[in-house]
């Protein structure tokens, strides 16, 4: 798919699909990654060094196509604001998935579009919450309630990194909220991600000794992953993401976002040999079905 000169579309299609389907399964060998990086290099240390190695793609992508990074005095405050959300939301995940399984936190962490809807109904005009969308809220909701509890997953995790899991799922809200109620709406999606990379870079590396030491026995592997996920994740992947979100309408992407929970605890069960019992599945259906709902909008007719 390239990535400019593509028209805008009023509906998905196959190469959407695809390539909706493709990202969602690299969020989730991501967090697989994470996990496995976590252990040589420490969790904070390694998000802030993702994002440095990130403002430098991001960067040569940039210059690369004849683009730049405007209006950073206009969105200052909206854009320092969003960077420390970020910035906070990496700290919460990647500590989550050094304390719990990847299949737990993935069905807490993408339970986001949960918390931003509720969140939304009273504060953005025009999200107010259908009976349709209010049950596939009530429907995720028992789903993590059930993932909380289920005692099949708990000896793959602890309750700080339940706590950490949701810190990360409303950190992520936040983000959501602050593009839309600040100036960073107003700016490109490039500036907007030059925001949240250049501030977690120095957050994250600045407050990293705060949270152990920095490195714990790394090898080639552990650097290899940390590369992975600053190259195809924290900047080409995002950028991919914004190329389709500029394409095809957004209702449509987010009804693929049921995919990235479902993804990550399988492969936390075929990678890291993560027990998945009925409980642990019975949440995942749950959550998947209530973000299905609520990110369901009704086509407009014509």
């Amino acid at each position: 798919m390239s990535m400019g000169g593509m028209d805008r579309r009023d509906r998905m299609d196959m190469a959407g699909a695809a390539g909706l389907t493709v990202f969602a399964s690299l969020l989730a060998f991501n967090q697989v990654v994470i996990k496995l990086t976590n252990t040589g290099i420490g969790p904070i240390f390694g998000a802030g060094l993702r994002s440095v190695l990130a403002v430098g793609v991001l960067g040569l992508w940039v210059w690369l196509r004849g683009k730049r990074i405007a209006g950073l005095r206009h969105s200052f405050w909206g854009g320092l604001s969003l960077g420390l959300i970020f910035s906070l939301e990496f700290v919460f995940l990647f500590l989550a998935l050094d304390y719990s399984s990847v299949s737990r936190t993935a069905i807490l962490f993408y339970s986001m579009p949960v918390w931003l809807a509720l969140v939304a109904h009273f504060t953005l005009p025009g999200e107010t919450l259908s009976a349709r969308r209010l049950l596939g809220l009530v429907l995720a909701m028992a789903g993590v309630v059930w993932a909380l509890f289920d005692p099949g997953s708990r000896g793959e995790g602890t309750l700080l990194g339940d706590v950490l899991a949701l810190g990360a799922a409303f950190a992520w809200m936040g983000i959501a909220l602050n593009v839309r109620l600040t100036r960073v709406s107003e700016v490109s999606p490039e500036t907007q991600l030059f925001w949240q990379l250049a501030v977690s870079a120095v957050v994250l590396c600045a407050v990293a000794p705060l949270f152990g030491p920095l490195l714990r026995d790394p090898n080639w592997m552990h650097f290899a992953g940390l590369g992975f996920q600053a190259v195809f994740v924290a900047s080409l992947g995002f950028l991919f993401w914004l190329h389709l979100m500029a394409i095809y309408p957004a209702s449509d992407i987010a009804a693929f976002s049921f995919l990235s929970p479902v993804l990550s605890v399988a492969m936390g069960w075929a990678i890291l040999s993560e027990p998945v019992g009925p409980g642990l599945i019975g949440a995942l259906v749950l959550v998947a079905v209530g973000i299905t709902l609520i990110n369901m909008r009704r086509r407009k007719p014509g």
